[in-house]
């Protein structure tokens, strides 16, 4: 099983990137906390990687920290969640904000992540509550952004939110609502994150 990758990053988008390794194209699923992250264009990357095997397929899924990965395998440990579900929880929520939810059993906040219903959210809890606590929270970047880099930051989140299954119109609205309630210029992954809180407060 592959288990980590190092090469050139050769494309990426909000849902799945392509790492060049020496000469061969690995096609890799992330979720946005990774994305995040991502050096620019042709720099070098390394990633976590959890190797899926399927009758029909191999699938990649791949993570800048140990964490994410180590919550991406948690998650699909639990009856009905399967990689694809688990990148969107990982998308939706920070490791730290995940752990949180499920030690304080906050099923309302596993809601608001698209396709996570009720049941869904009830079982994460019930059935990770104590294994959540080996989880160690990963640390968001902060980092801000100039003024000039916003428009194409609008971009990239509003890609990255039809990704994650909200109609375009919906998420370009949150988006201008979050930007205006903000002052100081924001982070691509902030940005995201306070539009998902919008989105889900409906």
């Amino acid at each position: 099983m592959i288990a980590l990758l190092t090469g050139r990053l050769a494309f990426k988008a909000p849902t799945h990137l392509a790492l060049d390794v020496q000469g061969v194209g690995y096609e890799v699923f992330v979720p946005l906390s990774t994305f995040y992250n991502l050096p620019d264009l042709n720099q070098t990357v390394s990633l976590s990687i959890h190797t899926h095997v399927r009758e029909d397929a191999i699938q990649l899924f791949g993570f800048v920290t140990q964490q994410e990965k180590d919550a991406f395998v948690l998650l699909t440990t639990v009856s009905g969640i399967g990689p694809k579900s688990a990148l969107g929880i990982l998308s939706a929520l920070p490791v730290s904000d995940l752990v949180s939810a499920i030690q304080s059993g906050d099923v309302d906040k596993l809601e608001t992540v698209p396709g996570v219903g009720k049941k869904t959210a009830g079982r994460i809890v019930l059935e990770l509550k104590e294994k959540a606590a080996k989880l160690h929270p990963a640390m968001a970047l902060t980092s801000e952004v100039s003024p000039a880099g916003q428009d194409a930051m609008f971009d990239d989140a509003l890609s990255a939110l039809t990704n994650l299954g909200y109609r375009a119109q919906d998420a370009k609205e949150a988006l201008k609502r979050v930007r205006q309630s903000r002052t100081e210029p924001v982070s691509l992954q902030v940005l995201i994150r306070e539009t998902l809180k919008d989105l889900a407060r409906g």
